[in-house]
């Protein structure tokens, strides 16, 4: 038990968000198995409030990327984001430009359902939805990893275009949006690192 954590411990250290990726194509089961693998994520009363879109079009990554982009620039230019969050962000090199989201063969977009519809139309409860799909999140990014792919936690916000561009019902709202595919050759990631054990737990043990 011990060897197999430390094993997934270190592969996971190794893991680190890509913003160049290669054009080369990444074949679907990749992408179906990862969404699997969210899918076994545990949810408020088991209502799996989630749901993936993957899109490799390149006329919807296109349109995709021109709304991102929108939002984007109102963050980086139009004042949303505040001096001290700019501050933040500049060791990380990033920009309101965003061509990842049409160079990556795979974009996948995740909603979550904030509240179900039986097949007559008729609303559902979900429980603990932000909870439950942020679960799932993670195990894509650990399968997608895990795989030998990339991808990088894109949140553009508001995401309201995506809504519209993936004709999403009602009940669901954009949560997240995937790049998934290779590294490109000579990527280039920010020097950064993690916090320590210490700094992020505290132990209350027997004795």
């Amino acid at each position: 038990m011990n060897a197999r954590g430390h094993a997934l411990l270190d592969r996971l250290a190794r893991r680190r968000s890509v913003r160049d990726f290669a054009p080369d194509p990444v074949p679907r089961e990749l992408i179906e198995i990862a969404i699997a693998a969210a899918n076994t994520a545990p949810s408020g009363a088991n209502r799996q409030p989630w749901h993936f879109v993957a899109v490799s079009d390149p006329a919807v990554k296109a349109e995709i990327r021109r709304g991102a982009e929108a939002e984007e620039r109102e963050f980086y230019e139009g004042g949303r984001a505040s001096e001290a969050w700019l501050a933040s962000l500049a060791p990380l090199g990033t920009g309101w430009e965003k061509p990842f989201l049409e160079t990556a063969p795979w974009l996948v977009a995740v909603f979550k359902q904030v509240y179900g519809l039986d097949a007559d139309g008729a609303r559902n409860a979900n429980y603990y939805v932000s909870e439950s799909v942020g679960i799932a999140c993670g195990l894509f990014i650990t399968a997608v990893h895990e795989m030998g792919l990339a991808t990088l936690t894109h949140t553009p916000q508001p995401m309201r275009f995506l809504s519209r561009i993936l004709e999403r019902p009602v009940n669901e709202r954009p949560y997240i949006l995937f790049p998934v595919g290779y590294p490109a050759p000579g990527c280039r990631v920010p020097a950064i690192s993690k916090k320590t054990l210490g700094d992020i737990s505290t132990w209350l043990e027997n004795g």
